[in-house]
């Protein structure tokens, strides 16, 4: 754990030193909250059969996934640029010559963005709560701390193989690329994947950000059992139990191909 929190400490002082860059990125959240408010209002959610599940209100519906997306782009992107920086600084090869587990480095170098994320989360829901009145006091949290874990778990797998890319390419890698050009049109971050055709709603079942944001949606506006969750919270499972596995395995298969080829310190 010293070395989890080494890895924690490290972050806090290289992000800290840029407190200009740190302030923006939450001031940030204040901008995309009013603006998704007022574009809200162009659109009747109560009219609208598809917001009726989540409680028909379109601005609770994008607030959520405004909020929770930053998980998803931190699960796929944090690994991959965390280590890109250990390549161009010149640590990487330091840090994997030290007695330290491949699964602790990998995991541990993006507790950081995880953290300043679920702090960006907290802004968005608490402008949501106290400012636009989103109804989020029947919510069931229990549930929506359960799929929020999943959530990150299944993400991270995605990331871990995004890194496992870098590790050899050094630049560019598919997965990243893929899931983001996909996420925002089959994930139902904006709207609801219901108003899709048929086609891109069975394509949009092959993706964890579609279960994630359909059951956070469920616990925290409409106070969903977790009875009623229990699909989706099984879906986030499977993925976890296979995306995890398969992202450490190849982390560890491109870090011994990066060792055989001498390619460790180059970017």
């Amino acid at each position: 754990m010293y070395k989890v929190w080494a890895f924690l400490r490290r972050d806090w002082l290289v992000e800290s030193s840029y407190r200009v860059a740190l302030f923006l990125q939450l001031f940030g959240v204040f901008f995309s909250t009013f603006m998704f408010y007022y574009l809200s209002r162009l659109v009747p959610g109560a009219g609208i059969p598809a917001l009726n599940a989540y409680g028909g209100n379109y601005f609770a519906f994008v607030l959520i996934g405004i909020a929770f997306s930053g998980y998803f782009g931190v699960g796929l992107a944090s690994f991959a640029n965390n280590l890109r920086r250990a390549q161009t600084t010149g640590t990487l090869e330091a840090m994997l010559l030290t007695p330290t587990r491949l699964s602790t480095i990998i995991l541990s170098s993006c507790l950081w963005d995880y953290s300043l994320t679920t702090l960006r989360t907290l802004v968005y829901l608490l402008l949501g709560v106290l400012i636009f009145h989103v109804p989020l006091q029947r919510g069931n949290y229990l549930a929506a701390f359960i799929i929020l874990v999943l959530t990150i778990i299944a993400f991270s797998g995605l990331g871990i193989i995004a890194a496992s890319f870098i590790m050899v390419l050094k630049r560019g890698n598919p997965v990243t690329w893929l899931f983001n050009a996909t996420a925002a049109l089959l994930g139902g971050v904006y709207y609801p994947i219901e108003v899709l055709p048929g086609w891109l709603q069975r394509l949009s079942a092959l993706i964890p950000v579609t279960y994630a944001l359909r059951a956070m949606r469920r616990a925290l506006l409409v106070g969903a059992s977790t009875r009623v969750l229990l699909p989706d919270i099984l879906a986030l499972l499977a993925f976890c139990v296979v995306l995890v596995p398969l992202g450490l395995l190849s982390f560890r298969l491109a870090v011994n191909r990066a060792r055989m080829d001498g390619s460790l310190a180059q970017y």
